[in-house]
């Protein structure tokens, strides 16, 4: 869609002062006085996830009204000081419109204290954000010449001190699995290289985030990379599985 910025917006924080619908041009304008670090991509993405439902016009640009301007507002509040995911954001949001008084999940501690681990089903794994060699070893059930192999191609990288991020668990376990199908370490060069990749492009949007002289803006930058990290990995899987689709049977 062509939706791009226009001006428009007043320093009163509101989307227009007669309550039409505006363009998402506007919205980002009108949100960046409490919210520099936003971009149209940010409020895309919150639409996708069912945060905000803009109207459309019969061309199909986004019509954002001065309820959803302010709904946008909160998702961000809560994102920024509360560090909620956004199924939370949106369960207690749509509970506020039904009138039911919900009160808000108490604040957590900053993301870059956080652990993002998630383990599938039955999984057990340490819950350190570091391990030693041995907990890796034990962990995932590699021999100590398996692990040389794995670390010789960069697979995994082990910190000065020895130690491991706990991240090196699930690329072992992974790894371990690709394996079986013949899928050795050095095939899998390629893959460790487009993640690094990724990892590049994720940094080029949240550097300047970090940089900002905002404290909560700072601190907002690894939630903001988390988010972009599991949009750039469901892309990867898409044209994963969009190539092998168009391979011939």
């Amino acid at each position: 869609m062509r939706d791009t910025p226009k001006g428009g917006a007043g320093s009163s924080g509101t989307a227009s002062s007669d309550g039409r619908p505006v363009s998402i041009g506007t919205v980002l304008n009108v949100l960046r006085e409490e919210f520099p670090e936003v971009t149209i991509s940010k409020i895309r993405f919150l639409e996708a996830e069912g945060l905000v439902e803009p109207k459309r016009t019969p061309s199909g640009y986004r019509k954002f009204t001065p309820a959803d301007v302010e709904r946008l507002a909160n998702v961000l509040r809560m994102q920024r000081d509360h560090y909620l995911p956004l199924k939370v954001i949106r369960e207690h949001l749509d509970a506020l419109e039904r009138g039911e008084q919900v009160p808000l999940p108490a604040q957590a501690p900053p993301a870059r204290d956080l652990i993002e681990d998630v383990p599938e089903a039955g999984e057990d794994r340490p819950t350190a954000a570091r391990i030693g060699r041995v907990e890796l070893l034990a962990a995932t059930g590699a021999d100590e010449a398996v692990l040389a192999d794995w670390e010789s191609y960069g697979l995994i990288v082990p910190h000065a001190d020895g130690g491991y991020d706990i991240e090196a668990v699930t690329i072992a376990k992974l790894v371990a699995d690709l394996g079986r199908f013949g899928l050795e370490p050095r095939h899998l060069r390629v893959v460790k290289a487009a993640a690094e990749r990724e990892a590049g492009l994720v940094e080029q949007v949240v550097a300047p985030l970090r940089r900002h002289r905002n404290p909560q803006t700072r601190a907002h930058a690894e939630a903001t990379a988390r988010e972009l990290a599991t949009l750039s990995v469901r892309l990867h899987a898409a044209l994963v599985q969009s190539a092998l689709r168009g391979r011939p049977q």
